[in-house]
């Protein structure tokens, strides 16, 4: 069974403490680094992010094992997260763009035979 690829997780395999900073990071495409440096920064300057921090460290799943089959399906499930409707367009896009790569590959081919230039002609 598939799990929801655009959920946001706990990652224990590379948090710290409780691996929220690490989920975060993971859910954003952000930098694990700068996540745990914002985090810190807003503990110390305002105190409740601790108080929220444990309570996402207890509310949120643990990342599955295997969520992403490589590096490419991560950054591509980062980017529907980040902005569903460029993702959106970017897939559109590249249907475009396939189906103008086979038109052109139909027209060559149907070009240089005439017997099925006929034939797709008839079948009109």
């Amino acid at each position: 069974m598939n799990s929801p690829r655009t959920t946001l997780y706990r990652d224990k395999h590379n948090g710290k403490i409780m691996g929220v900073c690490a989920g975060i990071a993971d859910y954003t495409g952000v930098n694990v680094f700068w996540v745990r440096l914002v985090a810190l920064v807003l503990a110390f300057s305002m105190g409740w992010p601790i108080f929220a921090y444990f309570v996402a460290g207890f509310l949120l799943n643990k990342k599955p094992p295997y969520l992403y089959r490589d590096e490419n399906e991560q950054k591509y499930w980062q980017g529907v997260r980040q902005s569903p409707r460029r993702t959106a367009r970017e897939i559109k896009a590249s249907f475009r763009d396939i189906d103008r790569r086979l038109a052109a590959v139909e027209a060559h081919y149907v070009s240089s035979n005439p017997r099925l230039t006929a034939e797709i002609e008839r079948l009109r």
